[in-house]
């Protein structure tokens, strides 16, 4: 099972992402922002895997679907890099399932759309402690209708 990323890492990332957006701006597609985010990785040194594909595991067989993480940063981070309006639901709940399948403990999902980067970056956890906390006693998620 891949390490958890420190603070210190994460906060990197999130620098390099600013750089990028500060240069381009918002309007652009999400390929344009992860080219240029992995071009500023590179300079910051960090080492990365792009369109990482990830087998699917199935009731404990492999199965011949995989699912792409767009990026993993020092094997550690996720990245999901995005350029929508707002953030769904869907993309929070997406990223864990990616996390979960992989093992990797932490993702970043990143909005280069925002008005402010900082306001569109959800960090997202992978543990058992933040699944104990998000379902209730009768099953139902303890988030529904608002963010985890």
């Amino acid at each position: 099972m891949p390490n958890i990323p420190d603070t210190t890492l994460t906060r990197r990332v999130i620098g390099c992402a600013i750089e990028v957006h500060a240069h381009l701006g918002r309007g652009l597609v999400a390929s344009v922002y992860e080219t240029c985010l992995c071009e500023e990785l590179t300079t910051a040194g960090l080492t990365f895997a792009r369109r990482r594909s990830l087998p699917v595991r199935y009731k404990n067989r492999q199965l011949d679907a995989c699912f792409q993480i767009d990026i993993i940063v020092e094997e550690t981070l996720a990245l999901e890099i995005m350029a929508v309006d707002q953030f769904l639901p869907l993309d929070e709940a997406r990223l864990l399932t990616y996390l979960r399948l992989s093992g990797y403990q932490l993702g970043l999902l990143v909005n280069f759309n925002a008005a402010r980067l900082t306001d569109g970056i959800r960090r997202i956890a992978n543990s058992i402690d933040r699944i104990d906390e998000v379902w209730t006693a009768e099953g139902e998620p303890a988030w529904r209708g608002r963010t985890p």
